[in-house]
């Protein structure tokens, strides 16, 4: 059986890590960029200490150098990072995801990422993750050729649709498993990662 790996971004505070590795989640996200989400070193430091050796921390960044990312990365203790902006693969170190935006129906080239690459919905307004739906079938042929996480709009009700058809390495949800911004509903999240497992099963 596949096992779909499961990230929840855009966490806040060590309780909500908690309860998502409760869970079942295998990564969670930790926004170092701007962000109505975003938390600093520190308070990252402190997530990442809260789910030590349970679950895999990911620091997100927008534009920032490889030093930054660095710095940030051993000073926070993420296990990886995830660049949602214009970045280039040089200087960058191993445990990158990088953040591709879907635009008009067409794939964005990950020439010379070698990591896991993230899709996610292209928007005028916002560099980070939107929230929003795309057709996720799209992705099917990169799918095949790498590991791609889908994001964007993704929800306890419709991510089984994505994992069972798609049979992507990874699905990525925020805003689709909170009570409200900053603060993530650990019946949601539960709820979320059981439809994961339920479609990899029947899978």
């Amino acid at each position: 059986m596949t096992r779909t790996v499961v990230k929840i971004c855009g966490i806040c505070d060590p309780g909500d890590a908690v309860a998502a590795a409760d869970a079942g989640a295998d990564l969670i996200g930790v926004h170092l960029c701007p962000s109505k989400r975003r938390v600093d070193v520190e308070d990252a430091r402190r997530i990442a200490d809260a789910v030590r050796g349970r679950v895999r921390v990911v620091g997100v960044f927008i534009d920032a150098s490889p030093d930054e990312v660095r710095r940030a990365r051993e000073a926070a203790g993420l296990d990886l990072v995830q660049l949602h902006g214009e970045e280039e693969p040089a200087g960058y170190d191993e445990g990158v995801i990088k953040a591709l935006k879907v635009r008009d129906g067409r794939l964005p080239a990950a020439n010379g990422w070698s990591g896991p690459v993230l899709l996610d919905t292209w928007t005028a307004d916002r560099q980070g993750g939107t929230g929003r739906p795309w057709d996720w079938r799209l992705a099917s042929p990169l799918v095949q050729e790498r590991q791609v996480i889908i994001a964007g709009g993704l929800t306890p009700e419709t991510v089984g649709q994505v994992v069972a058809e798609l049979h992507p390495y990874g699905v990525d949800v925020s805003s689709g498993v909170e009570s409200e911004l900053r603060r993530k509903s650990p019946e949601l999240m539960r709820a979320f990662v059981q439809a994961v497992r339920d479609a990899d099963r029947d899978g």
